[in-house]
């Protein structure tokens, strides 16, 4: 029998700091340059910009995630059925945007986080898909 076989250790800041000790395996982080290349969606955002649309998503129930750059909800549906088919629309809309939330599911309680880990903060790209979200619940 052949392959690769490793093991994982815990570690206070998983995944970061196990990607640091694959640094070699990994291709080096985007310069300024190189990110800049990306679609506008994936920038972060002006601090006005920022501002102003942080506080239409407070007004919907999303909140800033203390020492992070990122936002968060948590969504209570009437059965687990219901949360999953929510997950399920919104999985889609991830796939066509290649922007993946961070997500927790238990019965009829959903927890999302949004960040954009290629700007290592928040960006157009988490407000759009903030506002799908919210659109999404709202039909569920």
């Amino acid at each position: 029998m052949s392959g690769l076989m490793f093991s994982l250790r815990p570690s206070s800041s998983w995944p970061c700091r196990r990607l640091l000790r694959l640094g070699s395996l990994l291709p080096p982080p985007l310069s300024r340059n190189e990110s800049s290349k990306m679609s506008s969606d994936s920038h972060w955002l002006s601090s006005t910009d920022r501002d102003q649309m942080v506080m239409e998503l407070r007004a919907t129930g999303w909140v800033e995630v203390d020492n992070r750059d990122a936002i968060f909800k948590e969504l209570h549906f009437k059965t687990f059925n219901q949360a999953f088919g929510f997950m399920s629309r919104v999985a889609l809309q991830a796939e066509k945007m290649n922007h993946h939330p961070e997500w927790f599911n238990v019965y009829n309680k959903v927890q999302i986080t949004l960040t954009t880990h290629d700007c290592g903060g928040l960006s157009k790209r988490d407000i759009k898909m903030a506002k799908f979200i919210d659109k999404i619940a709202l039909s569920m």
